[in-house]
């Protein structure tokens, strides 16, 4: 999971937008965790065989590499008892057409019905913040006890949904990540999670007496569904330090109390997409007027 770390100059209306989501973040998920908790805790046992869970994947004009690599290798899990939920950011390519031909009554797909302007459209800010309104669709539309997360460029080891479940379930976290597989110019390599209270993210993260868990990157998420009002941040660009989606997320999860776990195993693949040397911000970087032309807004 990459950050989007280096501190940014902002401007005066970032500044008072990123101040006031900071402070509502803090008064609101604390309290709702609570409520949810004393509503939904006691359904969660560890002896549970097989609980639903739902994957959740966003998606945006990327047909061929999502048949070939992310959904194969969800379909291909030892675990089964699972809904794929596939969103569309108004997919405009062959995606439905292919995923239909998909003849596994788990799979379901949604494309939304438009893609109007939502931030200045740079390759950064797609980098950020871009798959953030598909997957919180995908995540409303969950029928899950556990929601798992994966992103059409992903794929998953066979026993990724059975070995985080499990995890899970024996540490009674609410929320479990992984190690995973990267490969950057040619050189793979193991990434292990980031501490919650540590370099990573000490420029957002107040020092709290207690654990200091680490958190995986998203591919390897696994949640509790009760957990489902935490939504996704479209402004996380506006920050100042950290400003992925991703990374603001599992910050909050962190800062409201959430119970977090990390397995020392790798479960996942995030690997470069075809014709491109690496992944994350830097292909971004390398591809820059690609990327804006792909990613155009349109109603």
């Amino acid at each position: 999971m990459e950050s989007g770390k280096n501190s940014v100059k902002r401007s005066l209306s970032d500044k008072i937008i990123s101040g006031y989501n900071e402070f509502y973040f803090s008064l609101v998920e604390p309290l709702l965790l609570r409520l949810a908790r004393a509503r939904y805790e006691k359904m969660y046992r560890a002896d549970e065989t097989e609980p639903f869970i739902s994957v959740c994947m966003p998606t945006y004009n990327r047909a061929e590499l999502l048949i070939k690599r992310s959904v194969p290798s969800i379909l291909a899990q030892t675990y089964e008892n699972f809904e794929l939920v596939i969103v569309g950011d108004h997919c405009t390519d062959r995606t439905e057409e292919l995923v239909s031909k998909i003849k596994d009554p788990r799979i379901r797909f949604y494309n939304l019905p438009s893609r109007g302007y939502r931030y200045p459209p740079t390759a950064e800010n797609h980098w950020l913040c871009g798959f953030i309104v598909a997957a919180n669709q995908a995540i409303k539309m969950a029928r899950g006890k556990w929601i798992a997360r994966i992103d059409d460029d992903d794929s998953w080891t066979p026993d990724h949904l059975e070995a985080l479940l499990r995890f899970a379930q024996a540490g009674n976290f609410e929320f479990a990540s992984s190690q995973y597989t990267e490969e950057r110019h040619g050189q793979r390599r193991i990434v292990n999670g980031n501490e919650m209270q540590g370099p990573y993210y000490n420029k957002i993260i107040k020092p709290i007496k207690g654990d200091n868990p680490k958190v995986g990157g998203h591919l390897t998420w696994l949640f509790r569904s009760y957990l489902k009002f935490f939504k996704y941040n479209l402004d996380c660009r506006r920050k100042s330090w950290n400003r992925t989606g991703d990374t603001d997320f599992s910050t909050r999860l962190f800062k409201a109390g959430v119970r977090l776990g990390f397995m020392e195993k790798p479960l996942g693949w995030y690997l470069p997409r075809p014709g491109e040397q690496t992944v994350g911000s830097e292909a971004y970087k390398h591809s820059a007027a690609e990327k804006l032309k792909h990613f155009e807004f349109k109603n």
